[in-house]
Parts: C-alpha cells; structure tokens; sequence
C-alpha cells in the first residue's frame, strides 16, 4: 500500500507531502491544476519512462519519496532479494533529477537502477489512465493478458523452451543439408583426389628423406673410390697394420723400460679401439653405396610424383599425408551425410511432435482461461449498467511461434444482436471506461498488495452509469487501495478519503496545492463538480445528497 507521497521541486510542485490511506482515496481539481503531476511523479520514482522536463524551473534538483507498506508475504519481497537490497516491512523509494536529466534513485537507502525500480513498480502499482488504454486496447497484449489471467506462465515457459528446441533442430537440419549440398558439388574432386592420394600413400618427412637419398646416390660413385681408399688405409696395410707393428715391436721391450711404455701401451689400445669403430662406419657407409642401378629411378619417379601431387594441391610435399587424412574425412563425411540427414530429420520431428503436444496444452488452458474471463467480465459489467453487453475473448489460429498457436483477441458486443468487434471499435466513450474498467478488475484480480490508480475512469460517463462506476471503485478498494483522478461528482462522493488539487499563483509564480478536505470542505468540493464555479445552495444539497447517499450504500 503507498502511505506516503512526498514531492519537492517538480514542476509546478514546490513542496507537497501526500499520506495515503487504504481504501477509495480520490483527487479532484479543476482542469490543469495538477493532477496529472501527481501521476507523472509517481511514475517517476517508480521508474516509468515518461517526460524528461519534471524539474521546476529555477531549482537545483527535482525529488520524489515514496513509501510503501509491506505485507510478509509482498512479491515485492522476493524483487528486493535477487537485486540484493534491504527487506522490510516499510519499502522506501527515493529519486532525484537534474535539469540536465541525470537521475539518482535509492531503494531503503540504497543505491539502485531504473530498472529495478520498475520490476519493483510491477508488484506495488497498477495504473489505469487515458495513455494506459492503447495497453489493454491493443490485440497484440491480449494474449499474454489471458495467460497472466488464467496463471499460464509455467506452461507459456514449456512452450517458449520446445519451440526454441524445434527451431534449433530445423537449425542443424539445414545446416547440414547445405553442408552435404556443398559436399556433393565436389563429390567427383575428392572421390578422385582420395584414390589418388590412397595410391601414392605420402608419408610426412618422406620427401626429405628421398631426396638425401637420392644425392647419395648420384655421387655414390665418386664415393665408392674415397671410401675404398679409406678401408685400405685404415686396414692391416695401413693404419691397422702400422699400430699393430708399433705394438709388437714395444711389447718386446716393455720390461726392460722401468713401466715408462705402459702408458703409450695404453693408448696404442684405445687408438685400436676408436680406430675400429672408424673402421665399422666407413664399411657401414660404403654397403649404403652399393644399390641396384634402377633403384635411383625408383626413388627419383617417387621424389617427382610427391612434389607433383603437392603442387597440384598448393600445398608442400610434406603435407600431403594430412591433406590425405583431410579429404578421406570430407569424403567419409560425404559418404554419412545420409544417415546425419536421417538423424537430424528424426531429431526435429521429435522436437515438432513435443512442441505441438505442449502447445495444444496451451491453447485447451486457454480456452478454459477465456471462458473464465468471459464469466468474470460478465459479474463486473452487470454492476456497471452494461449487463445487455456481451464481452468474448475470442482465439484464431495462429502461425506456431514460440508463444504457442494462439492468435486472442478480447472483443465486445454492446447490444444483444449487434457483431462484436474490437473494443476500441465498437464501444463509445463511456462504455469504453466501463469495459476497461471491468477487464482492469478481472485481469488483477489475483494480484495481492497493488495500489490501484484509474486515472479520469469516469470519463464520459454520468449519472446513474457513474454512481455505478463509483460503486464498483469503491466495492475494489475495500480489498485494498484505490487512487482515482475523477471530474465525476457521483465518483468523488464515494471516495473514503478526498484530496482537492489547486493551482495558485504566488509573486507571478505558479504553484499546485493538494489538501486533503474536511466533510464540509468536500460539501463545497462535490457541489463545485456539480455546477461548475459558481457553488449555489442547490448545488451544496445536490453534493450532500450525494455524499449522504455514498454513506448509506
């Protein structure tokens, strides 16, 4: 419930502290006198997009408080949670704004952004007003109005999550027929360079390998004379022989050298030792240079079919063992591309069978919720001096989409007999209030804790029709609270607390007022709204009767 209201500096509000009470609290004034600031700051401390230009003129900031009571079990609660802001039984907003625009807002004292404060404004705050109606009026509303009636959001959810299930399906269906059709277009390249490849079976590091070779071999000949030379030499006509004579001839005067040949001794046998394994690598050597004369042509064809195929492809001869293992996989994925097709097809023909499950669901709910808003619209519309009107939400087929099958539509018939049509269409100025009125009622039914604001309900409406009105604002505040902006006498009277909205100028300043009036202040408030300035003793009894009569219902 709003307790407490408290403006400074916005517009043409000086100052102006408002204390809300439960029940029907109505504001009247006379045209212009600031009415709608009132709504234009509450709007702005909740956070609602609107006028930019809310400052009064001279001063330094522009400022709104709002309190609220909570109940323990307040939505609004839970909405403090999840921002990670201060819970308790008293919810304070505050926000300020520059002449530049620049807006502060504070939640108990906290800072906080202008989109909690409007996910906080759609648990405390209901506005009915005259730019609220393009809202209810508009049919592309009225299918998420029918599922917020009928508590669909659980199921609305199923249905949103199969569809985007079914559309990522489709998704991977296409995408992979495109893939296979791009597959196809090189079906005839990658089946012949596959068996090309498979045939020639590269290696990585093979090319390296060959062309050593292949070097080895060109200058083997000229190297079988050097290394044949080398084994001479190293052999027992050479160096072999040479240490093994030097060997023998100091072997036999060892003794007699008092231990001074042990060490050359020594060293004669290491040189044996190294001079073996010169001896191994030389005739290792020489056995690579012994091959079949054909064998260089053998592996010259090879080293030119690599380096062809690499060229043929762009890419080195090296890397045509990984191209290979590239292109199998292409073709492989060519030859599966069938059996993914079927997979996939399979895939979105389950997720289409379980969204249109889940939407028919929906759509049964939605029968049973219209049929229940139709019922309800007809209890409100009885009181309301409509009960000839016939209200129907009428639902179409729809193209599936991720809100369901649905296409609902809320129409009115206002006669027995005449066509219904749109409401905006079909009914005039006043039945139109009435109708937005009743759908405003049926629709927050269940919402617990909102303050109700009707801004100008009543309009176009007068008489019996609007004592109506009042009655059925009245009969909705006694479950809660209830704002109401009226130029209706027969609204005003009803009201369980009146506020009267004044413009007055001060030293050529303009200021609005807002007082809340005494029982014979609201004689002469009511009796105003009856005959205009000028307040005769008719008048005054006319708005006794009135007020008389709201006492006694």
């Amino acid at each position: 419930m709003l307790r407490h209201l408290d403006i400074r500096d916005m517009l043409i509000i000086d100052r102006l502290e408002l204390a809300f009470q439960p029940g029907l609290n109505v504001l009247t004034g006379e045209t212009g006198a600031g009415k709608s600031i009132l709504l234009d700051s509450l709007g702005f401390v909740l956070g609602w997009r609107g006028r930019a230009d809310l400052v009064r003129s001279g001063a330094e900031q522009g400022e709104v408080v709002a309190v609220f009571d909570l109940s323990p079990g307040h939505p609004t609660r839970a909405v403090l949670e999840e921002a990670g802001l201060p819970v308790s039984d008293e919810l304070i907003l505050r926000r300020i704004n520059t002449p530049e625009g620049r807006k502060t807002a504070w939640v108990n004292d906290r800072r906080a952004s202008g989109e909690v404060l409007r996910a906080l404004s759609d648990c405390l705050v209901e506005l009915h007003g005259q730019q609220d109606d393009k809202g209810l009026l508009d049919p592309k509303n009225h299918r998420a109005m029918l599922d917020d009636f009928g508590g669909l959001d659980p199921l609305r959810a199923k249905v949103a999550a199969a569809w985007r299930d079914r559309a990522a399906a489709a998704k991977a269906l296409t995408a992979a027929e495109v893939r296979l059709a791009e597959m196809r277009a090189e079906e005839e390249f990658l089946r012949h360079s596959v068996a090309e490849l498979d045939k020639l079976a590269p290696l990585e590091g093979e090319e390296a390998e060959l062309d050593t070779r292949r070097r080895l071999m060109q200058g083997a000949e000229k190297m079988r004379e050097d290394v044949a030379r080398a084994i001479d030499g190293l052999g027992l006509n050479g160096a072999e022989g040479a240490i093994v004579d030097a060997q023998r001839w100091l072997d036999g005067v060892v003794d007699q050298a008092e231990g001074k040949l042990e060490g050359p001794l020594a060293a004669l046998e290491r040189a044996m030792v190294e001079l073996g394994d010169a001896q191994a690598g030389v005739a290792a050597f020489a056995e690579r240079l012994e091959f079949n004369p054909s064998e260089l042509e053998m592996v010259e064809e090879r080293l030119f079919a690599l380096r062809g195929l690499a060229r043929k492809h762009n890419v080195l001869a090296d890397e045509l063992a990984v191209l290979a293992k590239a292109l199998s996989r292409r073709l492989a994925a060519l030859d599966g591309g069938e059996a993914e097709l079927g997979d996939l097809q399979a895939r979105l023909t389950a997720a289409e069978a379980a969204f249109a499950d889940v939407a028919e669901q929906l759509s049964a709910k939605r029968a049973a919720a219209a049929s229940k808003l139709d019922k309800a619209m007809a209890v409100e519309l009885a009181p309301l001096k409509m009960e000839r009107a016939v209200f129907e939400t009428r639902r179409d087929a729809a193209p599936a989409g991720p809100d369901g099958i649905d296409a609902i539509t809320f129409t009115v018939a206002t006669n027995p007999g005449a066509p219904a049509g749109a409401l905006n269409r079909i009914a005039s100025g006043g039945e139109l209030s009435r109708f937005l009125l009743a759908l405003k009622v049926c629709l927050t039914a269940d919402a617990t804790g909102l303050t109700m604001i009707f801004d100008e309900i009543d309009r176009g409406v007068g008489g019996a029709t609007a004592d109506a009105v009042g009655r059925r604002l009245s009969s909705l505040a006694a479950e809660g609270q209830v704002l109401v902006v009226t130029h209706s006498p027969q609204v005003a009277a009803l009201g369980a607390h009146h506020w009267q909205v004044a413009k007055s100028v001060e030293k050529g300043v303009t200021f609005s007022r807002v007082v809340p009036l005494s029982d014979e202040e609201r004689v002469d408030e009511v009796a105003r709204m009856v005959a205009g300035d000028t307040i005769t003793d008719a008048a005054r009894d006319a708005a006794r009767a009135l007020l008389g009569g709201a006492t006694a219902g």
